[in-house]
């Protein structure tokens, strides 16, 4: 994990293969039908770590086909809980594939049972100069209570904060009291943005595989990261990401509005 200075529950990975994934992801010369995959391989990592570091873990003995012959056979030792529940939060559209991406690759070590995957329709809201001004929420499709379970909101671009301080705010407000833990997955987040969910979400977990704080002065680029958080900047004046990655929800629906 990189060191930074923007509290306990954020963590920025300091993995060199994904970092030259979101390289090959964001380059100019990368066109639409090569985003979907890298953004599955992507997240398929990003929620081994997210996993291995953050569900709930138990000791267990399996059985292995060896036992056919050898009755000692087993395996001994830690695996990931198989009574709690995990949730999974699409956000349309950028979160969407991310989404799908995580709750198949839960079900190959949870139990189906225990695996939900929701959605929420939301959209930003822009001003006549096209910053954004907040985020609107049109529609929801939540499978059921949402109490004691772990919530993962895989959003690919921190970008303002403001979906992921959206998407807290309505699991807050329903379904059958709050999950036990709430964690959010991007692959490149600003410093604004975790500015803003760390202070209206102070139970939040984060995780993100870059941080993108482009467009910050070079003296502030010298210092660790969150050492001068009031000065780094990584939006830009209509509020998308520098370095960034060019507009993911346009690039994995190539649709351009």
């Amino acid at each position: 994990m990189l060191a930074h200075h923007y509290g306990p529950k954020v963590h920025i990975l300091d993995d060199t293969y994904l970092l030259s994934l979101l390289a090959r992801l964001g380059a100019p010369e990368t066109g639409t039908e090569a985003v979907p995959a890298l953004v599955t391989t992507a997240y398929k990592r990003l929620l081994q770590e997210v996993l291995s570091r953050e569900f709930p873990t138990v000791q267990a003995q399996v059985a292995t086909r060896m036992t056919a012959t050898e009755p000692r056979a087993h395996y001994d030792g830690p695996i990931l809980c198989r009574t709690t529940k995990l949730i999974v939060c699409a956000v349309i559209r950028a979160g969407i594939l991310p989404a799908q991406v995580c709750y198949d690759a839960a079900t190959a070590v949870l139990p189906p049972r225990n695996v939900r995957l929701d959605f929420l329709n939301m959209s930003r809201v822009v001003d006549a100069e096209h910053r954004v001004t907040g985020v609107r929420l049109d529609g929801s499709k939540i499978g059921g209570p949402v109490h004691g379970a772990v919530l993962l909101i895989p959003d690919p671009m921190g970008a303002t904060g403001g979906t992921i301080a959206r998407a807290v705010e309505v699991y807050r407000e329903a379904h059958g009291g709050p999950p036990a833990k709430i964690i959010a997955m991007h692959l490149m987040a600003t410093p604004e943005a975790l500015l803003r969910v760390t202070t209206v979400c102070p139970e939040l977990v984060l995780y993100t595989a870059r941080l993108d704080r482009g467009l910050s002065s070079t003296d502030v680029l010298a210092t660790a990261p969150g050492f001068h958080w009031d000065k780094e900047r990584g939006l830009n004046d209509v509020q998308y990401v520098v370095p960034g990655a060019g507009g993911l929800g346009e690039l994995l629906t190539n649709s351009w509005i």
